[in-house]
């Protein structure tokens, strides 16, 4: 059974997340409402400020705005792996302790990491795969610059060495399906073109070419282009091994991305989308599952808030538990087979009313010969490994070293010398 500790925590958690829903129900019939503009997180949630220098869990992070529409914004969580060899990163973090690293070079550890992109003789230059994070919440909270989601996402770039985007995708009821899924693509075709900006940003060799006409370099001017370019990616990020990442209702909106991103391949070069993660997916079905009826009054999250949850993202005349983004077992017309989806790991939890259907669709993965490991964790409860609260726990310390492990059989450029 889950410890005293989230027994209570669930109670006050349930508490607020069911204030949340009431105030997003008596949102829908304020005149006032603009349902354009979607929030990226509420008043009562804590928000982690983005800091670009690397602290002490040797973390830099940023926001972007990248859609001034819909008010989309990114968090990337850089590790400090990326500017040193990993085995020089303690050395060179005593020599900064110490006082003995005097230039500013040397001390970037200790200083503000603006970024920048270099030349093809760049040193201390590392690429590292990309992780595409989507936020739980239950459709109507969170946000990528959360206390909770800052520190996850902290603890994924530090164990899989690897650059961590996280998505701030609009919520409901301001913005209502398909707006999520919307700014999941947005957020991935984004990636694509930062790929291709930083290729033709190497290209020029810092900003010069040879002229056909007279054989002199010019600077190329072009104040536009050099400004779309992000320039930790343009330094550190390896394209061709990128992972989508999905928590709660975040996993639904990894899945669909994974979809579209096998259907869009050719489009979206250099990117290659080589695994998918899902964390206790907020699938749901019409016909009840063993757990849904068993575990329906669970911790965190119950069934019957996570209903209301559903009432609220979806349009009311499109409103089903069978629909696409709720149930993926449903067969739509058009979809792509379960057999071109990339390697999927998905998390559950013992006493997680939806960690039935979460698990037949492994299943289903796994029929269609696509390497689909299932980690189900005892004692645990819905997001146990990805709030702030509960990331100390050994559920959830096991939980995150488990998925760096699998995950590095397809990001490590050495290959699959790691097993899970």
């Amino acid at each position: 059974m889950p410890s005293v500790t989230v027994k209570l925590y669930s109670v006050l958690f349930k508490f607020l997340l069911k204030r949340r829903l009431q105030a997003s129900s008596e949102y829908l019939i304020s005149p006032n409402s603009d349902p354009l503009y979607g929030i990226v997180s509420r008043p009562d949630e804590a928000i982690a400020a983005a800091n670009p220098s690397f602290s002490d869990d040797g973390v830099a992070t940023k926001d972007l705005h990248i859609d001034p529409l819909t008010a989309l914004s990114l968090r990337i969580f850089l590790p400090d792996s990326a500017v040193a060899s990993p085995t020089a990163i303690p050395k060179l973090k005593a020599r900064v302790s110490s006082g003995n690293l005097s230039s500013r070079k040397d001390n970037s550890l200790n200083q503000g990491y603006g970024g920048y992109v270099p030349d093809k003789n760049a040193r201390n230059c590392r690429k590292l795969p990309v992780i595409l994070q989507f936020h739980g919440g239950g459709w109507v909270t969170g946000g990528s610059d959360t206390a909770a989601n800052d520190l996850f996402c902290r603890r994924i770039a530090k164990l899989c060495d690897a650059i961590v985007i996280a998505v701030g995708y609009r919520l409901a009821p301001e913005s209502r399906y398909p707006a999520a899924f919307e700014d999941g693509l947005k957020a991935l075709n984004w990636l694509g073109k930062q790929a291709n900006l930083a290729e033709c940003s190497r290209s020029f060799l810092n900003g010069r070419m040879v002229s056909s006409e007279d054989g002199r370099r010019r600077q190329i001017v072009d104040g536009f282009g050099s400004s779309m370019v992000e320039p930790w990616l343009a330094a550190h990020a390896d394209h061709s091994r990128c992972v989508v990442l999905g928590v709660s209702c975040g996993a639904n909106i990894a899945n669909y991305v994974t979809r579209y991103a096998i259907e869009a391949r050719k489009h979206l070069d250099p990117v290659k989308l080589v695994a998918q993660i899902l964390f206790y997916p907020f699938f749901i079905g019409n016909t009840p599952t063993r757990s849904e009826i068993k575990l329906a009054n669970s911790y965190l999250y119950d069934k019957a808030m996570s209903i209301l949850a559903w009432k609220l993202f979806l349009p009311e005349k499109e409103f089903s538990l069978d629909h696409p983004a709720a149930n993926p077992l449903v067969p739509v017309r058009g979809e792509i087979p379960l057999k071109h989806m990339p390697p999927t790991l998905t998390v559950v939890a013992e006493h997680d009313w939806m960690r039935d259907r979460a698990i037949a669709y492994s299943e289903e993965l796994r029929k269609a010969n696509v390497d689909a490991p299932l980690l189900d964790y005892k004692d645990a409860v819905h997001e146990f490994a990805t709030l702030d609260v509960l990331l100390k726990t050994p559920q959830a310390q096991a939980c995150l070293e488990d998925i760096s492990i699998w995950v590095k059989k397809y990001i490590s450029l050495r290959g699959h010398e790691f097993s899970y």
